[in-house]
Parts: C-alpha cells; structure tokens; sequence
C-alpha cells in the first residue's frame, strides 16, 4: 500500500511539474526581448515573484490530485479533466511567451480558470481537502487572468 502510494505521489509529480518543465523552458528562451518592451501595469508583481508562487503551487495541486486519487470515491473522469487542465496550463506558456500572442493566451487561461473551477468543485464532492488545496491555484490563476487582460489593454 505505501509502495503504490508513494508511486503514485511520483506519478502525479511528474505529470503535474511536466507543465513547469515545459513553460520554463519556453519562458526562458523566448521571453525575452518581447516580454521586458511590454507596458505592464502597476499591479504586475517582480519577476522574481513568479518562481517561488508556480513552485508552490504545482506542489499543491500534486498534493490535491493525489489525495484525490486515494479517495474511496474518486472516479476517473476528474482525473482526466486534470491531465486536460494540465495540457491547457502549459500552453499557456507556448503561447503568450512562445508566440507573443496576448490575446490568444488571454482565451487559453480563461479556459485554464473554467478548468480550475470545475476541478474545484468536482474535487470537493469527493476530497474536501483536496478540492481546499486548489483554492490558492484558483486564485493564483485569475490574478494571472486580471494581468493577462491588462497586458492585452495596454499593449
């Protein structure tokens, strides 16, 4: 039992920080010139913000996803609308840094948020606990939101 659950800890950590991985990547190749001759706002956090708060929160939505799948009523279809936020949350990424495209990133997290939500919700029918650790990632999200549509008004 502690084998298989620390194997899927490992799992979800993989698939979950895939995402990271992926807009780290991107983020770091392509970033910039573009990104530092944008008009930000005022309420555009430091850079260096960024790093620590994504960290933190990929680990509480592994924690979230895996307290879930060792629910006795976890079902799969939440699962998967997981693995699909996931892909959304990395696009992310590839599509505001990657391709310079604000608006098309704007769409892409608001997608990303209505994922989140029903995750949220879904999660906490079956997990409170779990459904608890996304609140911060939910929050998170819609403040990226927020600057995401500043960028797209001032730019």
């Amino acid at each position: 039992m502690l084998k298989n659950k620390l194997l899927s800890f490992v799992l979800f950590f993989i698939i979950t920080y895939s995402a990271s991985f992926i807009g780290g990547l991107v983020t770091i190749s392509l970033k910039e010139p573009w990104y530092s001759q944008l008009t930000k706002s005022n309420f555009n956090p430091p850079d260096w913000v960024f790093a620590p708060v994504w960290t933190t929160l990929y680990f509480m939505m592994t924690l979230s996803i895996w307290f879930f799948w060792h629910s006795k009523r976890r079902e799969m279809n939440t699962i998967y609308i997981y693995f699909i936020h996931i892909l959304f949350n990395a696009t992310w990424s590839i599509v505001f840094f990657g391709f310079h495209n604000i608006f098309l990133a704007f769409i892409n997290l608001l997608i990303l948020v209505g994922f989140i939500i029903i995750l949220t919700i879904r999660l906490y029918h079956v997990n409170k606990v779990s459904s608890y650790l996304m609140i911060p990632y939910l929050l998170w999200s819609c403040y990226a939101l927020f600057l995401n549509i500043n960028l797209l008004l001032l730019n």
